[in-house]
């Protein structure tokens, strides 16, 4: 199992990537929100929400605390 930093890490490597994208080419809410299968965020807030709920459920754990 991949430790936070790991997944914070991929986190932020996700939105270095959207940033990117999104200077160089812009974003339609559409395109983010409702993406076409095979597009460039096909699949991407899905991912980035799991890597999120992994880091919260990993520092709940830490600090012995519950969602």
């Amino acid at each position: 199992m991949s430790t936070k930093q790991e997944l914070i890490k991929e986190m932020l490597e996700m939105q270095k990537k959207f940033s990117a994208y999104e200077q160089a080419n812009g974003v339609d809410p559409q395109e983010y929100f409702t993406p076409e299968a095979g597009s460039e965020f096909d699949g991407y807030r899905a991912k980035y929400q799991e890597l999120a709920n992994k880091v919260v459920d990993m520092a709940h754990e830490e600090a012995g605390s519950e969602r």
